[in-house]
């Protein structure tokens, strides 16, 4: 089978590889998944760089997310060949993988599989800080990184919750969009004053909570935009550098910083959380209630000119790999 392979650490269009391996067979509780799309998320980029929260187990098949149909079962599995599923899991850009049969997902008959295999990371993680951050209507909420895909749903899930939100970008030509999707303000964080920006939309207020994927210095002022008592949930580090600390900012103004990484919110639900979780989110999916942008799709041979397409400042909308070619 064709894959795309990395057996040193670094950067992606500097280590990826596509191979020709063997087709790998399910054990025992798996089933093998004919992949016909897979995404290309942050996680991904940091993963093959070896930043991520698990290391790579070299020589190591990139990618997290995807979806495909179930094409073989191994022993004491009984899912129906041909089923359409969604899953995440280590090395995903192949033609073929081998997943825990438990954690495939199934896939709902009208969802198409560009949206299909981008349905959990983002949106899950969207949902599941909302969850954590506990706010309420007329709340105000903000986001660094407003044009990526997680804060597009975030924005999408916030208003339907009453909840304002404030973003940031690098270009004014990101604003509209998201200020058409639900967004209450939209910050040019080279050009604008965030602060005074941020206070003069809230009346002084100030946000609640902030969702926070740069850290560095746009998180510090981030952080001096929180209100008495407000919270900020770390998820990124795309500025590769510490967020820089102001101890007596915490300390008067009782901040709470909080890491959120979907994998631990998921395994800290119980079974009703999720059973009533995971139908909703998709079902929103599935009927479009919530929207994901695609930009572009390519092969697993075009995996490089997908990467460096992914990087590109001022994207605004995902990069898929079609596998079914």
């Amino acid at each position: 089978m064709k894959a795309i392979q990395f057996t040193s650490l670094g950067l992606p269009t500097e280590v990826l590889k596509v191979v020709e391996l063997p087709q790998p067979e399910p054990a025992e509780g798996e089933i093998r998944v004919k992949i016909t799309k897979a995404n290309i998320i942050p996680a991904d980029i940091m993963f093959i760089q070896g930043m991520y929260g698990i290391q790579p187990e070299l020589p190591q098949i990139g990618g997290f997310e995807g979806t495909g149909t179930v094409d073989a079962c191994g022993a004491g599995v009984e899912m129906p060949l041909g089923a359409g599923v969604i899953f995440t899991g280590s090395g995903v850009w192949a033609e073929y993988v081998c997943i825990p049969a438990k954690t495939a997902i199934p896939k709902p008959p009208s969802m198409s599989d560009e949206i299909a295999c981008q349905a959990f990371v983002n949106p899950f993680t969207a949902y599941g800080m909302l969850m954590e951050a506990d706010l309420k209507a007329g709340d105000w909420l903000m986001l660094t990184a407003a044009n990526s895909a997680f804060s597009k749903f975030v924005i999408q899930l916030a208003a339907k919750r009453g909840i304002n939100v404030i973003g940031t970008v690098r270009s004014d030509e990101q604003k509209q969009a998201l200020l058409d999707l639900g967004a209450k303000v939209i910050i040019n964080e080279k050009t604008e004053s965030i602060f005074k920006t941020v206070k003069t939309a809230t009346d002084g207020a100030m946000v609640n909570a902030a969702f926070d994927a740069v850290g560095g210095p746009l998180g510090d002022k981030v952080l001096n935009s929180l209100n008495f008592g407000g919270k900020m949930f770390v998820y990124g580090a795309l500025s590769l550098t510490p967020i820089p600390l102001n101890n007596g900012l915490l300390i008067f103004k009782n901040l709470t910083i909080k890491g959120f990484w979907l994998s631990t919110w998921i395994t800290s639900l119980n079974r009703e959380q999720r059973t009533a979780i995971f139908p909703e989110v998709l079902g929103m999916l599935a009927k479009q209630d919530l929207k994901a942008d695609i930009q572009a799709t390519y092969s697993l041979d075009e995996i490089h000119k997908a990467i460096a397409h992914m990087e590109r400042p001022g994207r605004t909308g995902k990069i898929l790999l079609d596998i079914s070619k």
